[in-house]
C-alpha cells in the first residue's frame, strides 16, 4: 500500500490532470446524449476545465454541472467535487455541492420530459445521485483527516523530541552546575591553600632556593587559580552564549610558561606567523602538560622544549633527562597524555611519547600548518 502510494505521488500533477480530461472527454462522447452545439459547448467546457481543478476547485465544480445537467455522465462532476472536497473545510459548502449534483443528475433534460418521468422515478434518481455524489466527498474528507492526523503525529513527535532535548539539557545543566560548586568550594579552595603557603614560605625562608621555589608553586598556583574560576565560569553558564571566555593561551605565552615551569628548561626554534589559533593551542597545552609531568616525577631533571617546521607540518618535541632524586607519590589521572592525543587527532596530528634511551622520556606533537 505504502508503496503503490509513493509511486503515485511520482506522477506529474499535469499528467494526472491531462488523463482525468481525457476519460471525462471519451466517456462524455460515448455517452453524448445532447448532441447541440450548447450541449456539446457545455460538455467541452466543463472537461477542460478540469485541467484548472487545483487552483480553482469552487469554480470549476460549477463549470462541470451543467454536464451532470445536460448529459447522462459522472467522471467531470465527481472529479470536481472530490478536488474541491479535498482542499475545502466547509462543510455547509460541501453539502450544497452535493445536493446540486443530485439535483443536476436527477433533473430530466430538456425540463420539458420532467412530467413523462414521473415524481417517483425522479426522487429514486434523486437518492441514487445523491449518495453518488456523496461518496467522493466523503473520500477526499477522509484523506484530508488522514493528512492531518499525519501532520499532527509529526508535530507531536517533534514536540516530544524537543522535550527530550530540554531535558537533557537540564540535565547537563545540573551535572556542570554541580561540578562548578565543587570545584569552587573544593579545588579552588585547596589551590588557594597552596599559594597561601607557598607566599608564607616565600616570605619565611632563607635558602635561595626554596625562596625560588616557593615563588614558583605560588606564581603556577595562582594561574591554576585564574583558569579553574574561567572553567567554573564556563560550567555555570550552561552552553549558553552570553560567557565571555579568557583568551586562549598561545605560542607567544609559551616562554612565560616555560620560566614559570619550576623546571630547567631550554626553549629553541621558531614557528612561522601562519600556524594557526587551534594549533597553537595545541602546542601550547603540549607543553604545559609535559613540563608538568618532568615536574611530578623526573624531580632534577633537566628538559629541552624544541618547536619545528617540517613541510606542511609543525610540531614540537619535548624531552627531558633522567630524574637525579626520587619522585613522590603524586595523585594522577593518567589522561594528560591521552587528550592530548585527542587533540591531536582532532587537528589530524599525531602525537608520540615514550621514554628515551638515557632514561628520560621525550613527547612529540606533529599536526599540520593549516590545522583548524
Amino acid at each position: 500500500m505504502n508503496r503503490a502510494r509513493a509511486l503515485w505521488r511520482r506522477v506529474p500533477a499535469p499528467v494526472v490532470d491531462l488523463v482525468l480530461v481525457t476519460v471525462a472527454a471519451v466517456e462524455v462522447w460515448l455517452n453524448l446524449w445532447d448532441d447541440t452545439r450548447f450541449g456539446v459547448a457545455l460538455a467541452t467546457l466543463g472537461c477542460a476545465a478540469l485541467i484548472f481543478r487545483r487552483r480553482f476547485p469552487l469554480g470549476v465544480f460549477v463549470l462541470t454541472l451543467p454536464i451532470a445537467l445536460t448529459q447522462p455522465v459522472a467522471v467531470a462532476p465527481l472529479v470536481a467535487l472530490f478536488t474541491l472536497a479535498e482542499r475545502s473545510r466547509n462543510r455547509p459548502l460541501l453539502a450544497v455541492c452535493v445536493a446540486l449534483t443530485a439535483v443536476a443528475n436527477s433533473t430530466p433534460w430538456p425540463l420539458a420530459g420532467l412530467t413523462e418521468v414521473g415524481r417517483t422515478m425522479t426522487l429514486v434518481t434523486f437518492v441514487y445521485s445523491l449518495a453518488t455524489a456523496g461518496a467522493p466527498v466523503l473520500f477526499a474528507q477522509l484523506l484530508q483527516a488522514h493528512r492531518d492526523l499525519a501532520r499532527r503525529l509529526s508535530e507531536i513527535e517533534e514536540a516530544r523530541e524537543h522535550e527530550r532535548a530540554l531535558h537533557a539539557q537540564a540535565v547537563l545543566a545540573r551535572e556542570r552546575a554541580q561540578l562548578a560548586r565543587e570545584m569552587h568550594d573544593v579545588v579552588s579552595h585547596q589551590v588557594g591553600l597552596i599559594a597561601v603557603r607557598a607566599g608564607a614560605l616565600q616570605v619565611a625562608t632563607n635558602d635561595a632556593d626554596a625562596k625560588d621555589a616557593a615563588r614558583t608553586i605560588r606564581s603556577l598556583s595562582v594561574t591554576t587559580l585564574d583558569e579553574l574560576r574561567t572553567m567554573v565560569t564556563l560550567l555555570r553558564a550552561s552552553g549558553g552564549h552570553a560567557t565571555e571566555l579568557t583568551p586562549q593561551p598561545t605560542l607567544a605565552d609559551l616562554r612565560k610558561l616555560v620560566e614559570s615551569s619550576g623546571t630547567q628548561v631550554e626553549l629553541s626554534g621558531a614557528l612561522p606567523a601562519s600556524v594557526g589559533t587551534p594549533a597553537q593551542r595545541a602546542l601550547y597545552r603540549t607543553v604545559q602538560e609535559a613540563l608538568t609531568n618532568v615536574r611530578k616525577h623526573a624531580p632534577g631533571a633537566t628538559a629541552c622544549v624544541e618547536l619545528w617546521q617540517d613541510g606542511d607540518d609543525v610540531g614540537v618535541t619535548v624531552t627531558n633527562t633522567a630524574p637525579t632524586r626520587p619522585s613522590l607519590p603524586l595523585p594522577g589521572s593518567q589522561q594528560g597524555l591521552v587528550g592530548l592525543r585527542e587533540r591531536a587527532e582532532i587537528l589530524h596530528g599525531a602525537l608520540d611519547a615514550g621514554p628515551t634511551a638515557e632514561g628520560g622520556y621525550r613527547v612529540r606533537l606533529r599536526i599540520p600548518l593549516d590545522a583548524d
